[in-house]
């Protein structure tokens, strides 16, 4: 199956770049570009699009705007994309609030070719597609963008869950992979995968990104990664 891939940039020389690497690869083509937020929704109303790499500073409609809609309002057009965010280490803030908007993850806008390739494929697949160690430092950076950990109308999402999914759900926040979580917890990697498939459901979330988001949001998870 060829993974559909909408560019939205305000840089065309940089597009170009991605769309070089992009259609190189069998499985994948770019069907669509745009320079902001806005003209990227106008171009999903009538293209099947299943991933779209999003730019977060732009004219108009930026990229948290546009995934705000993609995500939340059905904004998507025919192919439901998901959408990865790309960002600089400046613009972590951004990136932050478009991951609560509904993305699927983030990518530095200077990553590897391989690491690109591997991110869209997986997004497309339905994973995340940041590893939650990433996640954690951009959300150890802007803690301050969290509510107080005493927010317990808040914390009383997390009582959805048993005792050992909040403890998987607390090693996920902490950026531990299902491998490492299993060597911890003295289980198979298939069961922790099982229990992270649970608190998705339980907590009605896309995706390990979000389930990182709510620990933060929670309280169950503070600044620094200590519970």
């Amino acid at each position: 199956m060829t993974v559909r891939v909408m560019l939205v940039d305000d840089q065309a020389l940089l597009r170009t770049g991605f769309r070089m690497v992009l259609d190189a690869q069998p499985d994948m083509e770019v069907v669509a570009e745009a320079g902001d937020g806005a003209e990227a929704l106008e171009k999903l109303r009538g293209t099947a699009v299943d991933v779209v790499l999003m730019d977060v500073r732009m004219p108009r409609v930026d990229g948290v705007e546009a995934t705000r809609r993609i995500c939340e309002r059905g904004e998507g057009g025919p192919g439901d994309p998901r959408v990865l965010i790309l960002t600089t280490f400046d613009l972590d803030e951004y990136a932050f609030s478009a991951l609560r908007a509904g993305a699927g993850g983030f990518l530095l806008k200077d990553v590897p070719p391989g690491e690109l390739l591997a991110a869209i494929r997986a997004v497309h697949s339905g994973d995340a597609v940041v590893a939650p160690s990433t996640t954690r430092r951009l959300l150890d950076r802007f803690s301050a963008l969290l509510p107080a950990t005493s927010d317990r109308p808040a914390r009383r999402e997390l009582e959805r869950l048993t005792e050992r999914e909040r403890e998987v759900l607390l090693l996920v926040a902490q950026g531990l992979s299902n491998g490492e979580i299993a060597r911890r917890l003295v289980l198979s990697e298939a069961t922790v995968k099982t229990h992270v498939g649970r608190i998705l459901t339980k907590l009605e979330l896309r995706d390990r990104v979000q389930a990182v988001v709510l620990a933060y949001e929670t309280g169950l998870v503070r600044a620094g990664g200590g519970a």
